[in-house]
């Protein structure tokens, strides 16, 4: 795939980047070198490689998925005018 001024232009439009005309050739010519370099990835055979997070295996850290109240409930309300069972209470304004 190569990549001319009138694409680089559009893109460049389209990113909303403002980009001089005389900066045109060069954009154009470093597009073309990384769409180059991406074709030459599509050519290696990985046909049977593992998809891979990290070249070091490791076994993620997880917590117990345990539903809790964050045991903050009376800190939270310490300080509130009126409160009940570490519930906040407030007046009734619906009738």
């Amino acid at each position: 795939m190569s990549v001319d001024e009138k694409t680089v232009r559009r893109v460049a439009r389209l990113a909303r980047i403002k980009v001089a005309d005389s900066e045109l050739p060069r954009l154009a010519g470093e597009l073309n070198v990384i769409l180059n370099f991406v074709e030459q990835l599509n050519e290696v055979n990985v046909d049977n490689i593992e998809p891979l997070t990290s070249v070091v295996e490791v076994d993620m850290k997880k917590r117990a998925d345990v539903v809790t109240d964050g045991h903050y409930a009376k800190a939270i309300t310490q300080n509130a005018a009126a409160s009940e069972d570490d519930f906040f209470m407030v007046p009734k304004v619906v009738e």
